[in-house]
């Protein structure tokens, strides 16, 4: 699971602030995972293990994906 070490800063790298930046953010992501599973083609497992985090990531909560963010106005949110 050498090819894992490739694909863990992608979970760290934190969005931004400031949602104009968000589509740039996105971009940057998503080109970022398309270069690296076409140059270093990682194994299944590897690929497995990563698209479930991103998965679970995305599923637990509203604001906590990788690929958008927390829109208020079309959401209910809700502190308590």
């Amino acid at each position: 699971m050498y090819c894992v070490q490739w694909l863990i800063p992608v979970l760290l790298i934190p969005k931004p602030v400031n949602p104009a930046l968000l589509q740039t953010h996105v971009m940057f992501m998503v080109l970022y995972l398309i270069g690296f599973f076409l140059e270093r083609k990682p194994c299944t497992v590897c690929s497995l293990v990563f698209l479930a985090t991103v998965f679970l990531i995305c599923y637990s909560g509203i604001g906590n994906c990788l690929f958008w963010s927390n829109n208020c106005d079309t959401v209910r949110c809700d502190n308590g």
